[in-house]
C-alpha cells in the first residue's frame, strides 16, 4: 500500500500526479462500492490511501474539500482526520495512523519541514518515501539536503526558540528518514528545478494527469494576476505589494486577481478598493482553475509556484506566463537574509515564461 498525508490542496493535487505518472489512469467510470466516512476506494484502482491532515484555515479546508472529491471519483481511498484545532489532537492523529503507518510500504508526503509530517516519518523505519512538490519549497528541501543543513523553511529567519529546542530530536530524526539508504528508496517527485543529493531519485511532474482531465481552456483577451502570500509571510511590505499589484493591473490590463488561499481579508478588500480589480478565491488549485478556464491570454505572477507549474498545466493552449520580479526595496526589515536570493532563483530558473521588471 501506498500511503499519502497531505496538508494543502496543492500537495493531494501533486499525490494525484504521482499516481497517474506511476500507474496510469485508474478505472474512471467504474462505478464505486458504497462510500463510507473515509471515503472508498474502487475496485481495481492503484493501491493509494490518502491521509488529508486536515488544516483549520477555511479557504485550504474548502479547497481540500473538493480536492479529496477528486482523488475518490479517481478511485483513491482518502480519509479526512482532524489533526488540529483541539487538546490533544496531534498525539490522538498518531495512534490513530499508526495501524497505517505499519502496513504502508512506501510514504508519500508533500512537506517535509511540517511538524506534524516529521512527527510521523519518526515511525516509518526504513520504508520507501516519496517527497511531491508543496510548491517551490521543494527547491529549498533539496538544497539543504544536498547540502548537510537541518530543515527550515526559506522564510524564516532560523531562530531557536523554545518550540523549536524542544523538537530539535524529531527534526533530527525526520532528516534521516529522509535521507536514502541501503534499506530506503527515497524520491522527489517535482516540477521545479532541483539538484539533488546522490541517492534520491528525481522524478519529473509534468501535469499529466491535470491536463488529461481538464481543458483545454477558455481564453479570454485580457489578463489575469495571481496573488501571492508574501505578505502574510513577513518577506514583502504590504503597501509596497498594493502599489505593484495596481501598476501591473494598469500595465497589462489585468481585470481579476486569483488569490492565494492564505491570503488575509483584509488585505483582499484593500486590493480590490485601491486597485478595481475583481478579487476570486478559487476552489480548487489555480492549475486546475487555469486548464478548466476561463483564463486570460496573459498571466501574470509574481515568483512563486505557478511560474514553474501554469506552463507545464498551460502546454500547447497559447497562453502566456510572465512573472515579476521583487525589488530589494520592496522587502520588509523582518524577511530572512536569504529571501532575495532565494526569489530570484525561483524566478530565473522557471521556463517558458517572460520576465518583468519590478514597477518602478
Amino acid at each position: 500500500m501506498n500511503l499519502a498525508f497531505v496538508e494543502s490542496p496543492v500537495q493531494l493535487l501533486n499525490v494525484l500526479e504521482w499516481a497517474h505518472a506511476q500507474h496510469g489512469a485508474p478505472l474512471t467510470g467504474v462505478p464505486t462500492q458504497p462510500a463510507g466516512p473515509a471515503g472508498t476506494a474502487r475496485t481495481g484502482a492503484a493501491d493509494l490511501t490518502v491521509v488529508v491532515l486536515s488544516p483549520t484555515d477555511p479557504m485550504s479546508r474548502g479547497q481540500l474539500r473538493r480536492m479529496a472529491e477528486l482523488a475518490r471519483d479517481e478511485g483513491y481511498t482518502v480519509r479526512w482526520q482532524e489533526a488540529r484545532g483541539r487538546a490533544g489532537a496531534p498525539l490522538k492523529t498518531v495512534r490513530e495512523l499508526a495501524p497505517l503507518l505499519h502496513r504502508a510500504e512506501r510514504i508519500v508526503i508533500g512537506d517535509p519541514f511540517s511538524r506534524y509530517v516529521q512527527l510521523l516519518l519518526t515511525l516509518v523505519g526504513s520504508k520507501d518515501l516519496t517527497v511531491v512538490d508543496d510548491g517551490t519549497a521543494t527547491m529549498e528541501f533539496v538544497a539543504q539536503l544536498a547540502r548537510g543543513e537541518k530543515l527550515v523553511r526559506w522564510h524564516r529567519r532560523g531562530r531557536r526558540g523554545p518550540r523549536e529546542l524542544v523538537l530539535a530530536p524529531v527534526t533530527f530524526l525526520a532528516r534521516r528518514r529522509l535521507t536514502p539508504s541501503r534499506s530506503r528508496d527515497v524520491e522527489v517527485f517535482t516540477s521545479m528545478p532541483v539538484e539533488p543529493p546522490q541517492g534520491i531519485t528525481v522524478t519529473e511532474n509534468r501535469f499529466g494527469w491535470t491536463r488529461s482531465r481538464f481543458g483545454p481552456p477558455k481564453i479570454t483577451r485580457g489578463a489575469d494576476l495571481v496573488g501571492t502570500s508574501l505578505v502574510e509571510t513577513g518577506v514583502v511590505d504590504p503597501d509596497q505589494y498594493v502599489e505593484a499589484v495596481a501598476a501591473l493591473a494598469r500595465t497589462h490590463g489585468a481585470t481579476r486577481y486569483f488569490a492565494h488561499r492564505r491570503e488575509s481579508s483584509e488585505k483582499l478588500h484593500r486590493l480590490a478598493v485601491e486597485t478595481g480589480l475583481e478579487i476570486v478565491r478559487p476552489d480548487l488549485p489555480l492549475e486546475l482553475i487555469a486548464r478548466r478556464g476561463p483564463i486570460g491570454a496573459t498571466v501574470l505572477s509574481f515568483p512563486s509556484t505557478v511560474v514553474h507549474t501554469l506552463p507545464l498545466a498551460l502546454v500547447g493552449t497559447g497562453i502566456r506566463v510572465a512573472v515579476c520580479d521583487i525589488a530589494p526595496e520592496w522587502l520588509r526589515d523582518s524577511a530572512s537574509p536569504r529571501a532575495q536570493g532565494f526569489l530570484a532563483g525561483v524566478t530565473g530558473t522557471a521556463q517558458d515564461v517572460q520576465r518583468l521588471p519590478a514597477p518602478a
